[in-house]
């Protein structure tokens, strides 16, 4: 029997990273807009420790890697895995055994590697980013362990791009871990590149496994209400006080190390040290954090360009939606229905805005296997947590709260104060509309679909009418009336039923 928490999209894709800290396999559920992990390991093989000083891998690092791949190649022959992708970068690329290294690799691997260069690691790096945040704007720095490649990307257009040997191992070998030889190192190879250049004011964007575990340290140092790390955002001058405490204190005794591995712990460092010069030189506005990088971009350049022009995050809702809601139909005809109060209501409304309230609506309806008392909070928690792209914290924070208000109530009691303080007062505003206006959605429709098209809910004069045809017009009672009620305060109107015809 078939799985039914998978989507029909197709085969699963495999990509296996050979890079110069860490060699990981990553088996997608399909090729989509928005790939959603079926699988992910990694083994910190640390190939590239040695390279910029020996010129050579260590026969201890191959033979780690190696028997990572033994194992990879036989994941993905249980998983029933027949494309996979295999891309080695940096330490690989510039050791003197490296070409050796690679033929043992394909062996054990039955698949040809790609041997990429840092110019072509950049655009995968910048095409990731791409597929994952919506509209960037600023300077892309993907840091491995053997190199730093800094692309400017503006939208979906790449600029310049660089490959530095600026990786965390790189830096760890030729400085003999002397941090302020490590700090000159930076500050030579740093001055004058012109993606920097062009920074101030943008956003920079982090990727990188040293990176992500810098700003893991951050998040949990303040107590940050999402355990999300993409596109995490830290403001420029915070993250280089906090790149300061790192270089200055012990690793082992910053806060929350544990949350850190202990193969990324002395490489962090390193990461705090690139960081802190790359807000020197460039001055950009943000950091912010990407989660997708080299993999990524090679599933999104297999797109064609109908696919990559959909909105990762509304694709991604459509998924949850037919994975987990009553009628993955209800969740399009809400949106519709949504539309309808919007524009009567007189509320303007950004692109942004209204993207964020279709994608609530796609999911509105998440958490109905739970106990009514808890499909709240686990749908709540489903959307804080889950695997999106496209979406900020503050918008996944929207569609979260959105959530809560529909299952709790439209009070703030049961609702996490901490989340609320990533939206402005106008989103918490408009999420407590949203959810009002789902309260009635589903009271009136039983989430069926069919019903919300024939049951249209508008403002008119100091109203809001919620108009119901006469063949279904004994759906009106005190209880529905109680949630129009609701709706028509958080609006600031009064509430009727109206007869609709069809």
């Amino acid at each position: 029997m078939n799985a039914q928490g998978r989507l029909d999209v197709g085969a699963p894709v495999a990509i296996i990273d050979i890079g110069s800290n860490s060699v990981r396999l990553v088996v997608y559920e399909g090729l989509t807009r928005s790939p959603t992990p079926l699988f992910n390991e990694k083994s910190m093989a640390g190939l590239g420790r040695g390279v910029t000083t020996t010129g050579r891998l260590t026969d201890e690092a191959m033979d780690k890697a190696l028997g990572a791949l033994r194992r990879f190649r036989v994941l993905c022959d249980t998983m029933r895995v027949e494309d996979i992708t295999v891309v080695a970068t940096a330490a690989a690329r510039d050791a003197e055994n490296g070409a050796d290294f690679i033929k043992r690799c394909e062996e054990i691997l039955r698949a040809p590697i790609r041997l990429i260069s840092g110019r072509r690691e950049a655009e995968l790096s910048a095409k990731g980013v791409i597929s994952g945040i919506r509209k960037p704007d600023g300077v892309v720095g993907d840091l491995g362990g053997g190199s730093l490649e800094l692309i400017d990307v503006h939208d979906d257009v790449l600029g310049e791009d660089v490959s530095l040997p600026l990786g965390a191992l790189a830096l760890q070998d030729r400085s003999g871990s002397d941090l302020k030889k490590a700090a000159k190192i930076i500050r030579d190879a740093l001055v004058g590149r012109p993606a920097l250049k062009k920074l101030k004011g943008r956003s920079f964007y982090a990727v990188g496994g040293t990176w992500r575990s810098l700003a893991r340290l951050h998040m949990k140092q303040r107590g940050y209400p999402l355990n999300v790390m993409h596109h995490y955002a830290i403001p420029a001058r915070d993250a280089a006080d906090f790149a300061q405490l790192v270089e200055r204190v012990t690793t082992e005794t910053l806060d929350s190390i544990e949350a850190v591995s202990a193969a990324r712990r002395p490489l962090i460092v390193y990461g705090a040290l690139l960081l802190e010069e790359i807000i020197r030189i460039g001055k950009p506005n943000d950091i912010v954090i990407s989660a997708a990088g080299v993999r990524e971009g090679l599933l999104y350049e297999r797109l064609d360009d109908e696919e990559r022009r959909e909105d990762p995050l509304l694709a991604a809702a459509a998924e949850l939606n037919v994975l987990r809601s009553r009628s993955p139909r209800h969740g399009e005809e809400l949106r519709g229905w949504t539309d309808g109060l919007m524009r009567s209501s007189g509320l303007d409304e950004t692109p942004e805005e209204k993207r964020l309230r279709h994608a609530a609506c796609l999911v509105a309806d998440i958490g109905w296997r739970a106990h009514p008392d808890y499909r709240g909070e686990q749908a709540f928690n489903i959307i804080a947590n889950a695997a999106f792209m496209g979406v900020d914290h503050p918008g996944r924070a929207f569609i979260a709260l959105t959530l809560a208000y529909r299952h709790l109530s439209l009070s703030d009691d049961q609702v996490s104060p901490r989340l609320r303080e990533l939206v402005n007062a106008r989103m918490i505003d408009r999420a407590r509309i949203l959810g009002a206006a789902m309260r009635v959605a589903y009271l009136v429709s039983a989430a069926m679909p069919g019903v919300l098209p024939r049951t249209p809910l508008r403002c008119e004069s100091g109203r809001i009418i919620l108009d119901l045809p006469p063949d279904i017009s004994a759906l009106a009672n005190e209880r529905l009336m109680g949630r129009l009620k609701a709706l028509s305060r958080v609006l600031g109107r009064t509430a009727e039923f109206g007869t609709a015809q069809d």
